[in-house]
């Protein structure tokens, strides 16, 4: 795993503003504010569980999993979610249920890039965040 420990800062985004629009965010500067977030991520293997962290001006956060296992997590706005995060190669998959929202949210890894790609079941759009290592 290459990409393990790696430092990715973001980079750019597609369609991010309408994903957090039908997350359910409705304040066009929380929107402007999540848009323009800035952080970098880091995937981090600790023994048979994994760490990811997301560092910014905004805040810290680390997520602490087992592969296959679901966990209680964080998700916007601090509303509580149930998330299973999954490892397959340098592919890490999220899926997360808010219990009215479930949202999967991909992260491809590679040497140089970091991808995410975020759908939720209520939305048929796509978007996409990127980070660059």
């Amino acid at each position: 795993m290459a990409y393990e420990g790696k430092i990715y800062t973001f980079d750019s985004q597609e369609n991010f503003d309408e994903y957090l629009r039908h997350m359910g965010v409705t304040d066009e500067e929380v929107i402007k504010k999540y848009a323009t977030f800035k952080s970098t991520a880091q995937l981090k293997k600790e023994g048979n569980k994994y760490r990811y962290i997301t560092r910014s001006s905004e805040g810290n956060n680390d997520v602490v999993f087992e592969s296959g296992v679901e966990i209680d997590d964080v998700g916007l706005g601090g509303k509580p979610v149930k998330c299973v995060y999954t490892v397959y190669g340098n592919t890490v998959i999220q899926v997360g249920n808010t219990g009215k929202v479930i949202g999967t949210i991909i992260r491809e890894f590679s040497e140089d890039l970091l991808k995410m790609t975020m759908i939720l079941s209520s939305w048929d759009g796509v978007a996409y965040r990127y980070y660059k290592a």
